[in-house]
């Protein structure tokens, strides 16, 4: 089988680990503090908090972000559903989006519904139709394609909303043009996360991260994490935390993989173009490109099969593969639809359904050689 997208272990994640082993420090212990420096260092941000994964890390995010009960945010209905529910968990309501071509939230119809649909208010913005507040805006971005956050900053600060930035794939994504040139993905909002799962670019087996250059949300976050700890001696809580900190095991594994991460960025990127030149040659078959207003990490490839031209839907050519030992998976069945989001509002969803329909992943691992591409390719080429 040639899995989907694997962790590759190539660095000092051995020897950090035996480090945390001998020394005895497995849950505390200074590779969370490098971590943390290290992921500052490397995207810039002014503050990073480790977390336990990243779900916990956007649910937390988005607490201090000033998400209430009652409250109601802005989503993409195409992401895994993680960036739903934990909209819920607050004790808030979803509002879906559609997606634009790269599979991020399509930002024209976000800022449509913004300006139409809602009401500016003593401070608050209000949904027309609901009467609620609309507190924040989760934008995601999708495959390590980067969200074109650039004309949302504007009005989000004019009608006090909050981004708060779902990048757990797009670690080491960032703007090549714009206002927010150079800037990294999951650090231009007011507040943002990363994921290292095990199928992320790096990982440390779980884990996440936010990122923050607003001191009192960095402060707060590393207090909601930390179990709400107003007396750490005599164990006095005042709010109710959460238990949501990385290990130091899991940090030492973090430490090493950050250190190999522009390598592995490269690969993906070698490895997609080898990909799109052998594919896109294949009619009814298409690689989905990466935004040109930012350098993407190439997290995961995205094919697209037109059935008509191709002779063989999505599904059909899932099971083909798998057949043929490679491993796949469609894109996410739209949130919008999901069980317990079915009632929720959605604002002209059109495009999504399309790309649902049409979109497979591929095997994308760093570890990828060209031998399993060429495999794929050949699986690809079988009509």
């Amino acid at each position: 089988m040639i899995p989907l997208s694997v962790p590759y272990i190539s660095g000092n994640e051995w020897r950090y680990l035996k480090e945390c082993l001998d020394s005895g420090w497995v849950s505390y212990g200074e590779y969370i503090e490098e971590f943390e420096k290290s992921i500052c260092k490397f995207t810039q941000a002014k503050h990073a908090i480790a977390c336990v994964n990243g779900t916990a890390a956007l649910q937390v995010a988005a607490r201090v972000g000033g998400v209430l009960p009652g409250d109601e945010v802005i989503v993409p209905t195409v992401t895994f559903i993680a960036s739903i529910n934990i909209i819920r968990y607050l004790g808030a309501e979803p509002i879906f989006m559609d997606c634009d071509d790269h599979y991020n939230i399509d930002m024209e119809k976000t800022i449509q519904f913004i300006e139409r649909q809602t009401i500016f208010k003593n401070g608050r913005t209000l949904n027309r139709i609901s009467g609620r507040r609309v507190s924040a805006i989760i934008p995601v971005h999708i495959f390590g394609n980067a969200v074109n956050l650039d004309p949302l900053i504007q009005i989000c600060k004019e009608r006090n909303i909050r981004i708060v930035e779902d990048a757990t794939e797009s670690l080491g994504t960032y703007y090549v043009d714009g206002s927010i040139k150079n800037r990294y993905a999951g650090t231009v909002g007011d507040i943002g996360c990363y994921s290292f799962n095990g199928n992320k670019i790096i990982t440390t087996g779980g884990g996440g991260m936010v990122v923050t250059d607003n001191e009192e949300y960095a402060a707060r976050t590393r207090y909601l994490i930390n179990q709400a700890k107003d007396d750490s001696v005599r164990y006095i809580h005042n709010e109710t935390g959460y238990n949501f900190r990385l290990t130091n095991i899991q940090a030492a594994i973090g430490v090493a993989q950050l250190e190999k991460l522009p390598n592995f960025i490269r690969i993906k990127k070698e490895n997609f173009q080898y990909y799109c030149k052998e594919i896109n040659q294949i009619e009814g078959l298409r690689l989905a490109a990466v935004p040109g207003f930012a350098n993407s990490n190439y997290w995961m490839y995205a094919l697209q099969v037109c059935r008509e031209v191709y002779g063989k839907d999505r599904d059909e050519l899932m099971s083909h593969l798998a057949e043929n030992g490679v491993e796949t998976r469609p894109l996410w069945y739209l949130n919008h639809l999901q069980a317990p989001y079915k009632d929720c509002e959605n604002y002209y969803i059109k495009k999504a359904f399309e790309m649902f329909n049409k979109t497979l992943n591929i095997p994308c691992s760093v570890s990828l050689s060209r031998e399993q591409i060429d495999d794929v390719i050949r699986c690809l080429k079988e009509r």
